[in-house]
């Protein structure tokens, strides 16, 4: 039986705090009814927060971050996995205030655990990871609310993040016109080589003026941005178009009207990927493995690190300088 493993551990001991890889053991991991060997966690920005001091994601010290993770089950005490079943294990408690990806071994509640689809190998699930979970939930509950690609363009906000280069990536994948917007001048050509059809400037999805009612410009909005962006956004969306949210990375206060609901009957879609139901949740990894995959999964890897990297990794995240995914290999 395994004796000690490595994984990263933040702790924080009066005023000293610290980031680093150590050795661990099964003891030290929390209840879970299945153990599994990670080969690979992704980087995300509540990975970030949790690494530092004042991050206010981590309650409880010492703790090991990581909130996604892909693996193979060692040991199972549920009927529903067995050793050597490769799974993903995303959101929930994971990483917030139960012990995550950023470990050679992770004992995860049944209940919290999707098989991996077949049409995805381990890297290409962590690749995708909570980022791109949350951009084809997204994407999902569009289509539910009547988005088709001949409806007219779809805008991406913040679309050099996570969650906007997968969506940028799986809505052309699927057809649509992609409208890409962004803060980044240098990124244009990697978010065309994505698919985006289009790119343009935050200001001109924002202006610095909240108006009423703007010009029709868009079918429909994934936006992992928020504040008075999204207010704006809103104003702009095309008659019983819909905008996914799933972000505040411009703020959490969205001062808009009423107009765009009642005179043009447009849906704000709430998106919430920590504690989606299961059943929408295999319904998304599987549209995954099959028509939402992009055809340039590769292209969306920013970097692969080890453990030992992860120290200096994760800063660039709250610094606003990565894009796409980066991958930590276990």
């Amino acid at each position: 039986m395994i004796q000690q493993f490595k994984a990263l551990v933040v702790n924080k001991e009066e005023e000293q705090f610290t980031v680093k890889s150590q050795h661990i053991s099964l003891q030290d991991l929390p209840e879970g009814e299945v153990l599994i060997k990670v080969h690979y966690s992704g980087v995300n920005y509540k990975d970030s927060l949790a690494a530092i001091p004042n991050g206010n994601i981590v309650k409880n010290y010492p703790f090991v971050p990581g909130i996604d993770l892909a693996g193979v089950v060692v040991q199972s005490e549920d009927s529903r996995f067995k050793e050597g079943d490769e799974v993903i294990a995303t959101s929930y408690e994971i990483g917030v205030s139960h012990f995550g990806g950023y470990s050679e071994y992770a004992r995860i509640p049944a209940n919290w655990i999707v098989p991996l689809p077949t049409g995805l190998s381990l890297k290409e699930a962590m690749t995708i990871g909570t980022a791109g979970f949350t951009a084809a939930l997204s994407v999902l509950r569009l289509e539910e609310n009547g988005l088709s690609p001949e409806k007219g363009k779809v805008l991406v906000t913040g679309a050099t993040g996570g969650v906007g280069s997968f969506a940028v990536s799986i809505l052309s994948t699927l057809g649509f016109e992609v409208e890409a917007s962004t803060g980044k001048e240098t990124e244009q050509e990697y978010l065309k080589n994505l698919g985006a059809t289009s790119i343009v400037s935050r200001q001109e999805v924002f202006d610095g003026k909240i108006r009423a009612l703007g010009k029709q410009k868009w079918a429909a909005a994934v936006d992992p941005v928020g504040g008075e962006p999204l207010a704006s956004l809103l104003s702009q969306i095309q008659y019983g178009g819909s905008v996914a949210v799933s972000g505040l990375t411009a703020g959490t206060s969205v001062p808009t009207t009423v107009f765009p609901f009642i005179l043009r009957g447009v849906n704000l879609l709430g998106i919430d990927s920590v504690y989606c139901e299961m059943e929408t949740r295999l319904k998304v990894w599987n549209r995954l493995a099959t028509d939402f995959k992009p055809s340039n999964l590769e292209d969306l890897i920013l970097q692969e690190v080890t453990l030992e990297q992860l120290p200096d990794v994760l800063p660039t995240l709250l610094k606003g300088e990565a894009r796409g995914r980066i991958l930590v290999k276990l």
